[in-house]
């Protein structure tokens, strides 16, 4: 995986929230929540693994919805930031956050009705591993999403501290199929890509957001997202 020592770092962990989901990024946390939680509703009961939990925006927000959760990630610098955002939340459902690969899942198989990885496939270094292994552990579904190679997003990719691995459409078509998955939806969004949002006060990345779904409501647009989230079913 690229960028585990960053990270795993306490002041990245510390620090990434605020980075990537206040400002003009409070309008990203919205519309990956919203993805969410429209492929798998309704969530309640459900038993549900995040890989690469990270600081747990998901796994808090499902067992808020009244989910069975368990948050996995690699850093226990961001999982100790899971289970504070966990002190003052109301769970309707379980929550439990664990420190695990997930190349190697501690799971016995078809353990999960879902499982889910967002912020994740842009760092993997052997994606088809990767999902045949969150395949192996759900008995139902997967959502993920991709960062598209065809957008803005690649404008800025040299930028990142780690880089990002980016997908066309029939690159994500062929892990499917060898992977034994089936797309049951995916949606595309976000011309602009997410470090602009980010960069801006919210203010500002209001209009530019209003303007953004404009346009990507047009189909002809579609190649154009920088952002993909993927529903799909295991065979």
């Amino acid at each position: 995986m690229k960028g585990q020592e960053w990270y795993q770092a306490d002041d990245v962990a510390e620090e990434y929230d605020d980075k990537r989901f206040s400002r003009g990024g409070q309008l990203i946390d919205r519309r990956e929540k919203e993805a969410v939680l429209d492929a798998i509703m309704p969530v309640e009961d459900r038993n549900i693994l995040e890989i690469a939990c990270g600081t747990g925006r998901f796994t808090v927000m499902l067992a808020q919805q009244g989910a069975d959760v368990v948050g996995l990630d690699i850093s226990a610098a961001m999982l100790q930031q899971g289970r504070e955002k966990t002190k003052d939340a109301a769970l309707e459902g379980t929550l439990e956050f664990l420190r695990g690969d997930a190349g190697r899942l501690p799971f016995p198989d078809d353990h999960f009705d879902t499982v889910i990885a967002m912020r994740f496939f842009h760092l993997a270094d052997d994606p088809e591993a990767f999902l045949e292994e969150m395949r192996r552990v759900s008995r139902d579904q997967i959502v993920f999403d991709t960062f598209n190679r065809f957008s803005a997003r690649s404008i800025y990719n040299w930028a990142l501290p780690m880089g990002s691995r980016l997908y066309s459409k029939s690159e994500v078509a062929v892990l499917l199929a060898k992977t034994n998955l089936t797309l049951e939806d995916v949606e595309d969004d976000f011309i602009a890509p997410y470090g602009l949002y980010r960069s801006i006060p919210n203010e500002l990345a209001t209009p530019i957001r209003t303007l953004d779904e404009l346009i990507g409501s047009l189909s002809v647009t579609d190649h154009l997202a920088s952002v993909s989230y993927w529903n799909t079913r295991v065979r």
